[in-house]
């Protein structure tokens, strides 16, 4: 494991999950502790927030998207980075898992699933959420009325400050360095979120949810482009 231990928590409606998922993440040196519901997590999540969260979908009450959904508009409206989350989902649930990480999910893992990957994938988003799996520098990107500010995390468009996820922020910040160059799905996932393994369609989520917050129009983009059949580049607009 890279740096200090990481508190998690495990949220999931099957002991027998919960159980192996604890065991084995203790086994890495993190601090775990387990809750069975939603309702639990979401108060135990509030009252003392963990470094991440590994989260089941189908949870009973609040299911994992709703919780996943409350946690993230509360940290929003407190101005608190959110913990990561990595969702537990059954095989199948194509949509379920694109819905996850457009409500601020970092990852996902399907159900059955090896312990030994959901451990690399703990410790993949422990690295990009302590800010040392890819470096993105200091300084400010400048793009027209678009700014970039690495040193203090900050992007503003015209004048006004816009909300990133620190994946987004890492993303736009790797693209706005790079322009014109265009950029595979599989080589921002190695490059952004310094994963050598994972599913393209986080990369997909990421570039939707940009859009929506720097484009002018979303469905017809003019600065994050899409290569058909190749991947995406950063087009400068001054």
């Amino acid at each position: 494991m890279t740096g200090k231990a990481a508190r998690i928590l495990v949220v999931d409606d099957d002991p027998m999950v919960s159980e192996v998922v604890a065991r084995y993440l203790e086994r890495e040196g993190h601090v775990v502790e387990c809750a069975n519901d939603g309702a639990e997590a979401l108060s135990r999540a509030l009252a003392d927030p963990p470094d991440l969260l590994v989260l089941d979908l189908t949870l009973s009450g609040t299911d994992g998207l709703q919780l996943c959904g409350r946690l993230r508009e509360y940290d929003r409206e407190r101005g608190r980075e959110p913990a990561p989350v990595i969702m537990l989902t059954a095989l199948g649930e194509e949509i379920d898992r694109v819905v996850g990480l457009e409500t601020g999910a970092d990852d996902y893992i399907t159900k059955p699933f090896s312990p030994r990957e959901l451990a690399l994938r703990v410790q993949a988003v422990l690295r990009r959420t302590r800010g040392s799996a890819v470096p993105v520098g200091t300084g400010v990107l400048a793009d027209g009325d678009l700014v970039v500010d690495v040193g203090s995390h900050e992007v503003r468009l015209a004048g006004k400050e816009i909300g990133l996820t620190a994946r987004e922020f890492d993303l736009l910040a790797h693209l706005i360095r790079n322009p014109r160059q265009v950029f595979s799905r599989s080589a921002l996932l190695d490059q952004v979120w310094g994963w050598s393994f994972g599913d393209s369609s986080t990369v997909t989520v990421h570039v939707r949810r940009l859009r929506e917050k720097i484009e002018a129009d979303p469905a017809d983009p003019r600065r994050i482009v899409t290569v058909w059949g190749v991947g995406y580049r950063y087009e400068p607009v001054r």
